[in-house]
């Protein structure tokens, strides 16, 4: 059954689960680590967590997970902004591609927390503040699925 208001924590506890985030961008990806940290570390959840250099780094590091079997999910913790060029839009639309075919592949949920921002004050938002703070979302939504993967 879904939760009828999302910003309810899940009834979940227990649990093991990776997060793999990127240290490019270190005090916005930082911010959501400490927090989802935190929200599962009060789920009752064992955390294993492993810094790669960047974004794209990211998906070789979550597919060794996964292959592992060891994790309940897998969170994805990146920040890229808009530059001049494309190249922005090619990592994320890579890691996302890839984060899809690693969680089919190995069926376990792989929450993609890799954010694409254009504007800093976005990313503040979403990265730096409690209210809105993508890193609780990722870590409610491991957990969720965590409970749905175990139910079916």
């Amino acid at each position: 059954m879904l939760r009828k208001n999302p910003n309810q924590k899940p009834k979940v506890t227990g649990g093991t689960f990776a997060i793999v985030a990127s240290r490019y961008n270190a005090a916005y990806v930082d911010a959501m680590l400490h927090l989802a940290r935190e929200e599962l570390l009060a789920a009752g959840a064992h955390v294993r967590i492993v810094r790669v250099p960047g974004a794209f780094e990211i998906p070789a590091v979550a597919a060794r997970l996964a292959q592992r079997g060891r994790y309940d999910a897998i969170i994805c913790l990146g920040v890229v902004f808009v530059g001049e060029t494309s190249h922005a839009d090619q990592i994320t639309r890579g890691v996302t591609h890839a984060l899809a075919q690693i969680q089919v592949l190995h069926k376990i949920p792989i929450i993609h927390g890799v954010y694409e921002f254009s504007k800093i004050k976005h990313a503040k938002v979403r990265c730096l503040g409690k209210k809105h703070n993508r890193g609780i979302e990722t870590a409610r939504t491991a957990l969720e699925m965590a409970r749905v993967m175990k139910s079916i």
